[in-house]
């Protein structure tokens, strides 16, 4: 919707997400107009994924990207959107350090971990045992230099460094995603969109329509959109860009399914059992 059509009725609704390409793969037609919204008018915030996490517990916006590991401490605010979910279905957060080493050697270590809040350290100390490591908070994007430097032992990386690591000459110690999918036969749900609970259930479901007509959209345009998410692929030439938007933007985007929902549900139910997030109770998927 252009600004000057924006009239009294219409209703603004501040969308929260990370500038990757992922999230802006996901969100291109609603950042480009490129779908009739109606009476909803779409702004963007973006942020570093545990800043938004931050910010939801406040309730901020009333859209917003989070960490499911976040979700148990926002969840009388927000409902989970069905569709926006980024999934490691086999892959995903990786530990890095610069020679190689065991998950034994792990403990006891330094590792750098791109916020508290999100998902991979949750899968983290969910892996090596909650309080078996030291953890050093280091801006998501900063962390491979970090471990390249020697300022930790180890680092805890998402987004596009699952893909660059290796030209720092890094060794991967774990990926988080493969040994939860090891344990459980589920895929890892790392990141979903939250949407504010007092908008009220008619505008939820309306605007969780639009949200995922929007990543059809783009998914059914993708060559446009992918030229669009470039921007945001810091060091990723259009090729590794369009195969780190297929890793997280694809048919669990558009709806968790029945086991995207179970996988969050066992991801939480563990993580309450193992004294690291507080109970979420009921978890509603708005489609």
């Amino acid at each position: 919707m252009d600004s000057q059509n924006i009239t009294q009725d219409s209703v603004t609704i501040r969308v929260g997400h990370s500038p990757d390409p992922d999230d802006a793969f996901m969100f291109y037609a609603l950042a480009r107009d490129m779908i009739d919204t109606g009476r909803y008018h779409f702004t963007h915030e973006m942020a570093d994924i545990e800043s938004l996490n931050r910010r939801a517990e406040t309730g901020e916006l009333e859209v917003s990207a989070i960490s499911i590991h976040s979700y148990p401490y926002v969840c009388g605010k927000y409902a989970l959107l069905a569709c926006g979910c980024s999934m490691g279905d086999g892959y995903g957060p990786m530990v890095i350090t610069r020679e190689p080493c065991t998950l034994e050697d792990l403990k006891g270590k330094t590792i750098a971990v791109p916020g508290e809040r999100t998902t991979a350290f949750l899968a983290l100390n969910l892996c090596l045992g909650k309080g078996r490591f030291d953890h050093r908070v280091v801006m998501f994007d900063e962390i491979p230099d970090a471990v390249a430097n020697g300022d930790v032992d180890a680092g805890l990386i998402i987004h596009e460094a699952q893909l660059t690591y290796q030209r720092q000459g890094l060794h991967k110690v774990v990926d988080v995603a493969e040994w939860w999918g090891e344990q459980t036969g589920l895929p890892l749900p790392l990141g979903g969109n939250v949407i504010r609970r007092d908008l009220g259930p008619e505008p939820m479901r309306e605007v969780a329509g639009l949200l995922k007509a929007s990543i059809e959209y783009s998914l059914e345009h993708r060559k446009e959109a992918i030229d669009y998410a470039l921007q945001f692929g810091r060091g990723l030439d259009t090729d590794l860009t369009d195969q780190f938007v297929e890793m997280y933007v694809n048919k669990w985007t558009l709806d968790y399914g029945e086991r995207g929902r179970k996988a969050v549900k066992e991801l939480l139910a563990k993580a309450h059992e193992a004294g690291l997030v507080p109970n979420p109770g009921e978890i509603e998927f708005i489609g």
